[in-house]
């Protein structure tokens, strides 16, 4: 079954050479239930809000499964939060999400999946500068992006908690059918 392994939000926010000049990227594992509400996990912040966070973007989700092929390639563990998602994920195969499907996580918390992540230069810096150029493409390439979700309903959630796939539109587009790879 489906299982929530972490619920990540900002641990600091670091200087970072984008526009912004800070990211919020840096996200870590919080011990016990934590409030989700509707523009996401209590505590998260973005440092970025024209392209991160907002009701359809309340929260990122990546799976252990796409984790553990990362740290193959790249040779280092890459705790939950490493990818600056909110919620890792395990058994449940988010790349294959479509628009509009619904996941249950414990017993209240409901959330809809809305668009895939599009990698960008702020996650290029976080994975390693110089020594990952090409980063956004490879990630692109490899399809193991993860989707964001609106949240539905809100309520609390805690790593150990079931997910549960509550409703899956037959005819929309998975996440990797609307993703348009960067140029």
């Amino acid at each position: 079954m489906p299982e929530l392994l972490a619920v990540c939000v900002v641990r600091r926010l670091l200087p970072d050479a984008g526009p912004v000049g800070v990211t919020a990227i840096d996200k870590g594992p919080v011990a016990g239930p934590v409030r989700i509400g509707e523009f996401g996990a209590y505590a998260d912040v973005q440092a970025d809000r024209k392209h991160h966070g907002g009701r359809d973007k309340a929260l990122y989700v990546y799976a252990q499964e796409d984790a553990r092929f990362w740290e193959r390639e790249l040779g280092r563990a890459l705790p939950p939060g490493w990818f600056g998602e909110n919620l890792r994920v395990s058994d449940l195969d988010v790349n294959a999400a479509r628009i509009g499907e619904r996941w249950r996580i414990g017993d209240r918390v409901e959330v809809e999946v809305t668009m895939p992540r599009t990698p960008c230069q702020t996650f290029a810096r976080w994975v390693g500068g110089d020594d990952e150029r090409g980063w956004v493409k490879r990630f692109s390439r490899e399809r193991r992006l993860g989707p964001y979700v609106r949240v539905v309903r809100t309520g609390r959630v805690q790593a150990g908690d079931p997910i549960e796939v509550i409703h899956r539109p037959a005819d929309a587009p998975s996440i990797l059918d609307v993703y348009r790879e960067p140029a």
